[in-house]
């Protein structure tokens, strides 16, 4: 019997809301579908990356995963498929990046303890959880059983751990075909890229989104501009007295530092009101 072989294809999941994925998306340059899958966020490619650009399937979601996982601790899963194979990359934060791939018998590779990672990082039963995904990586009963039913078999297991992808969002569809259930998936949004422009305000916005967010924008990034301010005032009348050339530079970063808080403070537009999208965020037209 020969093996099943599967079309070219991947999404990206996200275990973080539409409105958190929505700006740090932008960091991939590619227009995108994105849907909410539960407490998940899936990401669906509009075009083909690996047909125009020369890589393998694996190493484009794989990309994609680690950059959408900077400067974040919400796990990331890049899936893929490719001529009857298929795996995984999980990415998060600084934590290290573990994969897990299937050929096209369904003889896994890979990191040893990648599903044991899996299961820990997404909070799965570590007794359960993880026998069952442990025995993906075993051989299988049967020719049947190829990289992408395994697979399949994965995302399943992930719906204990929140995930609810939209109806013909699966693993081994063709990349057209994902598209078109993307595109009519409830609260799906397109995000494509607009240019440099919109590139420096997707990482200003994800830095104000992190964990240094409060001290960038808001009370507190004003407070401490107003007292770089005024700590500089008296350190630059107190180098011009003593004619130290390296307190005047100190005196002068810090001023400078506090000016540019409270400019960016004032600067940078409001939140947004409910029901407007931000730039590069538009609803699918299905026309």
């Amino acid at each position: 019997m020969s093996i099943p072989r599967s079309p070219t294809g991947g999404m990206l999941l996200w275990r973080t809301d539409l409105p958190a994925a929505r700006t740090p998306a932008h960091r991939l340059r590619v227009r995108l579908l994105l849907a909410p899958a539960g407490a998940w966020t899936v990401l669906v490619p509009e075009d083909k990356p690996w047909r125009d650009g020369g890589k393998a399937a694996a190493e484009v979601f794989s990309g994609w995963a680690a950059a959408l996982a900077m400067g974040t601790d919400r796990p990331v899963l890049g899936l893929w498929w490719q001529d009857g194979r298929a795996g995984l990359t999980l990415s998060g934060g600084f934590r290290r990046t573990v994969a897990q791939e299937w050929d096209a018998a369904g003889q896994a590779s890979g990191d040893p303890d990648a599903m044991r990672t899996l299961a820990a990082r997404l909070g799965l039963d570590p007794v359960l959880d993880l026998e069952e995904l442990e025995r993906l990586t075993r051989p299988g009963p049967g020719p049947d059983v190829d990289g992408v039913t395994r697979l399949r078999g994965l995302v399943a297991l992930l719906t204990r751990a929140g995930l609810a992808l939209p109806p013909g969002l699966a693993p081994g569809e063709p990349a057209d075909r994902l598209r078109g259930a993307g595109r009519v998936a409830p609260g799906v949004e397109t995000v494509e890229w607009s240019g440099r422009r919109d590139a420096v305000r997707a990482e200003l916005d994800a830095l104000e989104a992190g964990p240094l967010g409060p001290w960038v924008r808001g009370p507190r990034a004003r407070l401490l501009g107003a007292a770089q301010v005024a700590a500089a005032a008296p350190l630059l009348v107190w180098a011009a007295r003593r004619h130290s050339p390296a307190w005047a530079a100190a005196g002068t970063l810090l001023l400078a530092q506090g000016v540019l808080s409270l400019a960016y403070d004032g600067l940078r537009p409001g939140p947004q009101p409910a029901g407007t999208r931000p730039p590069g965020a538009r609803p699918v037209d299905l026309a």
